[in-house]
């Protein structure tokens, strides 16, 4: 089945009111849940890259391939299953993170990303998750989660699509 991810863009023209002006969209196609969860896990963290990882947490990702990535990893594997039932969580954790993100099918949880606390002293915060909404004005996707699903499934197409002209802010 054939989807969409879309990380609009907005400008505030006044107080309280924001025009959508362009996007980055991505069409891509959703796979099959649970069938395909393993495969597409392993393709996600196969693609992922230093320069999707944030800047402060770049250095302990060196040795840690997988710290730092939790986030845009699990969006990522949301999106490619979007019509099942997986709920997005979060939970505040000891790591130098600070937060980290899974996903669960009822008492199923699916992290990807789990392996990083293999270098610490503690789990991942299961016990104190929470459904949790993304980060980022409107719960937009992050455009680094939509350039690791271009990766992870090439023939998806990734383009940017402008509605009009920017406005001109006028407050």
């Amino acid at each position: 089945m054939t989807s969409i991810v879309e990380h609009s863009k907005y400008t505030k023209i006044s107080s309280g009111v924001y025009i959508k002006w362009a996007a980055w969209v991505l069409e891509y196609d959703q796979y099959k849940y649970p069938k395909d969860l393993e495969m597409v896990s392993e393709l996600i963290v196969k693609n992922l890259e230093l320069k999707f990882c944030p800047p402060r947490y770049r250095e302990l990702n060196l040795g840690n391939l997988l710290f730092g990535h939790c986030y845009h990893a699990t969006q990522a594997l949301y999106f490619f299953f979007k019509d099942e039932n997986l709920k997005t969580m979060s939970a505040k954790c000891k790591s130098p993170a600070e937060q980290h993100w899974w996903l669960q099918d009822g008492d199923k949880i699916i992290d990807i990303t789990a392996g990083q606390y293999e270098a610490f002293d503690f789990d991942p915060p299961y016990d104190k998750g929470k459904e949790t909404k993304w980060y980022g004005w409107r719960n937009r996707p992050h455009r680094k989660s939509q350039d690791l699903m271009k990766l992870v499934q090439p023939s998806a197409n990734l383009y940017f699509k402008q509605y009009e002209e920017k406005p001109e802010k006028s407050y």
